[in-house]
């Protein structure tokens, strides 16, 4: 499956399902290369993220490979990784 650019610079995904468009519910791996960053953005229900490789941030922290995050409806963040990363992400 091919990575597919997102709408981040430097924001790579791999979408395993979707249904809807840039605001969906949907699964995917996200790779972040090194320095890139997710504009600031709200989410209207759940998102889910386990980090498969590297390091994922936000404003709240900074985490490693094998850390999970739940972000609740409603949650604000600015996500980023400084080393790069790859996460899988449900939403």
């Amino acid at each position: 499956m091919p990575w597919s650019p997102s709408p981040a610079a430097g924001v790579e995904r791999r979408q395993l399902d979707r249904q809807g468009k840039e605001v969906a519910r949907a699964t995917s791996i996200v790779r972040y290369a090194s320095g890139s960053y997710f504009a600031i953005h709200t989410h209207g229900g759940v998102e889910e993220i386990f980090v498969l490789e590297g390091v994922f941030s936000d404003e709240h922290g900074h985490y490693p490979s094998g850390s999970y995050l739940r972000n609740p409806p409603g949650t604000t963040h600015t996500p980023f990784s400084e080393p790069g990363c790859v996460i899988f992400v449900k939403l």
